[in-house]
């Protein structure tokens, strides 16, 4: 089963007078949706655009895997435990914010910022958090979180370019750059298709496109 979700059909957040616009895939916050609370680990998949000088303060997280990619711009980061990051496109940074952790992510460059925050429910709740970047990965070297059962797969791809689909329980496919075509449904930046019991599934770029892909086991 594919279900596509739109750009445009996102719940929007942030607060633009401050410089923040947030584009929410699932349940989030004041946009609560029952239907919509999680997809396999997923908790949330919030694409983020910060102006110059613009951030959230300090704010804590409990129990939740957080993955961050870098679009465009560069995101600084800073968290209770020590760590002050400058997170750039091509880079994996994961936070682990187990029994609590906090943290405040800015745009301190000189020109816009987006990235891609995804959440994700750990297996184990509590223990003490742990932090991770990995810089510039490739496309053929899968980020693995075991911590949520889930792995992360970036594929940058010419047009005319195909990849296989992760046959998995969940697959989430999102669109960071360019345009791709799944199933015969053309996809644009910032939308996304949640994929049940993946099987044989190949996605096609019909142009340069970059794509996060969450491979996931069931429960």
């Amino acid at each position: 089963m594919i279900r596509i979700q739109r750009a445009a059909d996102r719940y929007p957040g942030g607060d633009l007078a401050a410089g923040i616009e947030t584009r929410h895939a699932l349940s989030f916050g004041a946009h609560y949706d029952p239907d919509n609370l999680r997809f396999g680990a997923i908790l949330a998949c919030n694409e983020e655009r910060l102006a110059p000088g613009a951030g959230f303060d300090e704010h804590p997280h409990s129990h939740t895997e957080i993955v961050t990619w870098v679009v465009e711009g560069e995101l600084t980061h800073r968290d209770s435990t020590g760590h002050t990051t400058v997170v750039r496109p091509g880079d994996v940074q994961r936070l682990g914010s187990a029994a609590g952790v906090r943290h405040e992510e800015r745009n301190d460059g000189d020109v816009p910022l987006v990235f891609v925050q995804m959440w994700l429910a750990p297996l184990e709740p509590g223990g003490d958090p742990s932090y991770e970047i990995v810089r510039g990965i490739a496309d053929s070297t899968p980020y693995a979180l075991p911590e949520a059962a889930s792995m992360l797969h970036v594929r940058r791809l010419e047009s005319g370019e195909r990849t296989a689909v992760p046959d998995a329980d969940f697959v989430y496919a999102h669109v960071a750059r360019g345009t791709v075509r799944l199933a015969g449904e053309e996809l644009a930046p910032g939308d996304a298709a949640r994929i049940t019991a993946a099987r044989d599934l190949a996605i096609m770029a019909t142009s340069n496109a970059e794509l996060l892909l969450w491979e996931m086991r069931g429960p």
